[in-house]
């Protein structure tokens, strides 16, 4: 089984969930680090894990960005990674697989099942390397990690959504 290096330059995890019940905030994190064992030619024995540096959150706005970081939210300073592990894979075509993972954010791990396209390998242009790209997404209740802001609007609905869709884009160099 080869062994892939996730490129932290290359690799990022989003999140969008609903504010005032009618827009999605988007946010972003970089930091993301880690290994996937991976054989191009047989998906469903693909595993990884990762970590992403929660202080990478970048939501465009630099007040929101520091609340989401605050207790209220991440608790970045308490829990300043969050984690990913594949704990099941089942291949839904060539390069298609939906992943069960186990995924921890503020100290508590549930698992998370990802619908998660690969694509490559391809060989770099400047390094020589063989890489491959990963895109995933999820969606998860923020209830289940400890995320429990809830300020109610007039007439019905949260400030902030329950669910939140996760998507992960990343590369992965070949060690070697």
């Amino acid at each position: 089984m080869a062994k892939w290096i996730i490129d932290p330059d290359h690799a990022c995890a989003t999140f969008a969930v609903r504010h005032f019940m009618i827009a999605n905030v988007v946010g972003l994190f970089g930091g993301i680090t880690g290994v996937v064992s991976f054989d191009p030619s047989d998906i469903a024995r693909l595993s990884a894990e990762a970590e992403i540096d929660v202080s990478t959150l970048s939501s465009a706005n630099k007040a929101r960005d520091e609340h989401l970081l605050s207790p209220d939210f991440f608790d970045a300073a308490k829990y300043p990674r969050m984690l990913f592990k594949t704990k099941r894979v089942e291949a839904i075509g060539k390069n298609r697989a939906k992943i069960t993972a186990d995924l921890s954010i503020r100290g508590i791990t549930r698992p998370v099942s990802f619908e998660v396209e690969c694509l490559g390998p391809v060989k770099s242009p400047f390094s020589g390397k063989s890489s491959i790209g990963f895109r995933g997404v999820a969606k998860i209740d923020r209830e289940d990690y400890g995320i429990a802001f809830d300020h109610s609007m007039e007439g019905g609905g949260l400030v902030v959504g329950k669910e939140v869709e996760i998507t992960f884009e990343l590369q992965a160099d070949h060690e070697g």
